[in-house]
């Protein structure tokens, strides 16, 4: 049997031999992600992420296991984890600064804001530059994921969270000098 080691080398130039290690781990990573999360979506996400990492980083795999990818793979997949949730909380913290107490999927909020929350808010998206309201159109009307807002932006999905991440701090402090100008 063709070891994960082996099959990882053979990978570099042959898409066939990560489809088997990936047909090796991947109802064991979907487990392990499963587990971490409890919600069968993100765990399918996340399992996609941590093999399309592999894929990204295969490279640089070193056989520490003797000839086994499987603490290599887990490992990758703890990361992915763990930036999923940065990123949630970021997600989050964003939407609290911003004001956006529910998302429409949600239930809503027991205490609704009072008529003057939005203020300013026009204003405020119109003085944004295009590239950042573009971006935050994307995330948040369209509501893209950011590899897919990432392709819409021709970027990396990094690239797209720094867009949008400025652009909610451009918003943030824009509606923060409004509301202080206002008697």
């Amino acid at each position: 049997m063709t070891t994960d080691a082996q099959l990882l080398s053979a990978a570099r130039t042959d898409p066939k031999a990560f489809r088997e290690l990936y047909d090796r781990y991947a109802e064991r990573m979907y487990r392990f992600q499963l587990a971490r999360s409890g919600d069968r979506d993100a765990a399918h996400d996340l399992t996609a992420e941590t093999f399309a990492q592999a894929w990204l980083g295969r490279a640089r795999f070193e056989d520490l296991a003797s000839g086994s990818a499987g603490p290599w793979l887990f490992g990758i997949g703890r990361n992915v984890l763990s930036a999923s949730v940065r990123r949630g909380q970021l997600e989050r913290s964003a939407s609290n600064k911003l004001g956006i107490l529910e998302r429409l999927d949600r239930e809503p909020a027991a205490v609704q804001p009072g008529e003057t929350w939005l203020d300013g808010l026009d204003e405020a998206l119109a003085e944004l530059p295009e590239t950042q309201l573009h971006a935050l159109r994307l995330r948040f009307v369209d509501d893209l994921p950011y590899d897919e807002l990432a392709d819409a932006l021709g970027t990396t999905p990094q690239a797209a969270r720094v867009r949008v991440h400025r652009g909610l701090r451009t918003l943030r402090l824009r509606l923060d000098s409004s509301k202080e100008s206002t008697p």
